[in-house]
């Protein structure tokens, strides 16, 4: 699947509280370290690399959206995801889109969430 083909969504696209009612899942596909300086409230991590693994906790039968830093290893997910049947879409703004627009971040340290 060429990059053209992956399904793509912005940040503006998405609403602020993934939380919601109808707001997609939202899978982070970064390293720990990255997820552990700051990520979306609600998400699934799971590394790139553990992903074919972990697949039974991406969710069938309703939207996925992927994300990394700026869009690159999400959209090779989901490019992955939706040749196996999924509802995904690639958040090609990543993590720094995220970020830059002011949405809000948690982190595990309790020091201010960042994007690594």
């Amino acid at each position: 699947m060429s990059s053209d083909q992956i399904p793509a969504v912005s940040v503006d696209d998405l609403p602020v509280d993934l939380s919601a009612a109808g707001a997609p899942t939202l899978v982070d596909v970064r390293e720990p370290d990255e997820w552990s300086a700051g990520h979306i409230a609600g998400a699934v991590h799971i590394p790139m690399g553990d992903l074919v693994t972990r697949l039974d906790e991406v969710p069938r039968g309703q939207e996925v959206v992927v994300v990394c830093r700026s869009g690159g290893r999400s959209a090779a997910v989901t490019g992955y995801l939706v040749q196996g049947g999924w509802q995904a879409r690639n958040m090609t703004d990543g993590m720094l889109g995220w970020n830059a627009r002011g949405r809000p971040m948690v982190s595990d340290s309790g020091a201010a969430p960042t994007v690594l």
